[in-house]
């Protein structure tokens, strides 16, 4: 089902101030005729200005107010008419009804989707203390901060993640007619996107893993590649969604990490990761400065070693450099050997 948009509806205004008009002459035309049904017994003009005075005020039913952003839903009879949108004072069939299955849902900035509680009844008056459900349908830019989930990696190790979705109701007639509440089809859809991109990539970049679908390794990482992945995660919600005329703008992620059950194992793991790293570039650099150091001395004839007294300068050297504190120097008095 497609949306139609209705369009000269907006003179709302002009048919109140006629009903007001025709109200005020049917209650003057029964005065009148109160007094001609006196004067000659003629009841023909109360009686029709009693009728006009008691349908008048349909009309009235039809009066609709929107604000920037807003559009209803209108049917007849069961049957969809169209859809309202812009701020104005529109006039439409006062026996329209607006329709929208999720007036009474709502989705929190923590993603949880929940119901409005009923109106409370005051016992004294045996009426509502509140409004009944809005039915107007926004049409601005709004935000879906799902909660945090727990989801393996296609290594299988649990993460917690979380998604911001920012999205509108480009369509008003899908919205309501194609699913039963979309909100809560919203919800779900992102949930389920997310879960089947997330299983595509490791936390952190891993080797021999293919996150592309090409066949072929690559660095791809939630941690390394959020842009990435949220761009995915994008496209797979707007692909399911389509249904639902919703248009998903952007999409986040919020939170990131590992599950507690493996926190602590997994940052012992980085921070012997980053250690080796430390040490193989703390290594590389002091077997570049031993061998300068050698090849000056050769260059220059500054002193002649054999190869037993090279190897015990390149430990020392090797020693010195390496070492996590200063070395302690030991002066030889007599001789190597």
């Amino acid at each position: 089902m497609n949306e139609k948009v209705l369009t000269g509806k907006k003179h709302g205004m002009l048919v109140m101030l006629l009903c007001i008009i025709v109200e005020l002459a049917a209650i003057a035309g029964i005065i009148w005729g109160a007094i001609q049904a006196e004067t000659n017994g003629s009841f023909i003009l109360f009686i029709i200005s009693l009728v006009v005075l008691c349908i008048a005020w349909i009309p009235l039913l039809g009066l609709r107010i929107l604000k920037p952003q807003e559009a209803l839903v209108l049917t007849l009879f069961g049957k969809y008419i169209g859809t309202i949108k812009g701020d104005g004072f529109f006039h439409v069939n006062p026996f329209c009804a607006s329709v929208n299955p999720a007036a009474d849902t709502e989705l929190n900035q923590s993603g949880d989707v929940k119901k409005v509680s009923p109106s409370p009844i005051n016992i004294a008056t045996g009426m509502a203390t509140s409004t009944p459900a809005n039915k107007k349908i926004s049409l601005k830019i709004m935000t879906l901060n799902n909660n945090k989930q727990k989801i393996n990696d296609c290594l299988g190790n649990p993460v917690e993640i979380g998604i911001a979705v920012t999205w509108r109701i480009v369509d008003t007639a899908k919205a309501v007619f194609n699913v039963d509440n979309y909100k809560e089809f919203l919800s779900l859809q992102c949930d389920t996107a997310l879960r089947n991109i997330v299983r595509i990539y490791p936390y952190d970049v891993a080797p021999n893993v293919d996150t592309t679908g090409d066949g072929l390794a690559d660095e791809g990482s939630l941690r390394g590649s959020s842009e990435i992945v949220a761009a995915r995660i994008r496209d797979e919600i707007q692909e399911r969604v389509n249904t639902a005329g919703i248009e998903i703008i952007e999409a986040r992620i919020t939170y990131l990490a590992y599950a507690p059950e493996i926190a602590a194992v997994m940052l012992q793991r980085q921070q012997a990761s980053a250690i080796i790293d430390a040490r193989k570039m703390i290594v590389d650099g002091a077997v570049g400065m031993v061998e300068m150091a050698l090849n000056r001395l050769n260059e220059n004839d500054t002193v002649v070693l054999d190869e037993e007294r090279k190897a015990a300068m390149v430990s020392n050297l090797l020693v010195v450099l390496c070492g996590n504190r200063d070395a302690q120097p030991v002066v030889n008095s007599g001789s190597l050997y």
